[in-house]
C-alpha cells in the first residue's frame, strides 16, 4: 500500500494541498451462524459481544484500506477530514464506510528565474 497521510482534520501543518475530490472505502459483512448463536447467548447476560466487536474491526480496516485504494488511484497524497459510518442493513449485516477528500500536496517551484 502507497504511504498516505489519513487524517480526521481539515489543515496539516506545514502542507498546503489542492482537493482532488472525495473517497470512500466500503464493505458489508454478514454475521454467521456461530457468531448469531454467541450474540444470542451474550444477549441474556448482558456484556460485549467479542464476534461482533472482531467483524467490526475487520470491517473498519477493509474500509480504510479501500479508502486508501481509492485515493491513491486518483493520486492523492492525503485524504483529509476522514469519518466512518456505520449501519445495518438488515438484522445480519453491517456496512461500514470511510470516507474523507483526496488532497495532492502543492509544492513550491524554487527553480524561478529572477533576471
Amino acid at each position: 500500500m502507497t504511504q498516505l497521510l489519513v487524517t480526521t482534520t481539515k489543515n496539516i501543518p506545514g502542507h498546503p494541498y489542492e482537493v482532488i475530490g472525495e473517497v470512500f472505502g466500503l464493505t458489508t459483512q454478514s454475521k454467521n451462524l456461530v457468531r448469531n448463536i454467541g450474540a444470542g447467548l451474550k444477549g441474556l447476560v448482558g456484556g460485549e459481544i467479542k464476534d461482533y466487536t472482531k467483524m467490526l474491526e475487520e470491517s473498519r480496516d477493509v474500509a480504510v484500506n479501500r479508502l486508501h485504494d481509492n485515493a491513491s488511484a486518483m493520486g492523492a497524497d492525503a485524504v483529509v477530514m476522514m469519518r466512518f459510518d456505520t449501519g445495518s442493513i438488515s438484522q445480519d449485516m453491517q456496512s461500514v464506510a470511510a470516507y474523507g477528500t483526496a488532497v495532492r500536496f502543492i509544492t513550491e517551484d524554487l527553480t524561478t528565474d529572477n533576471a
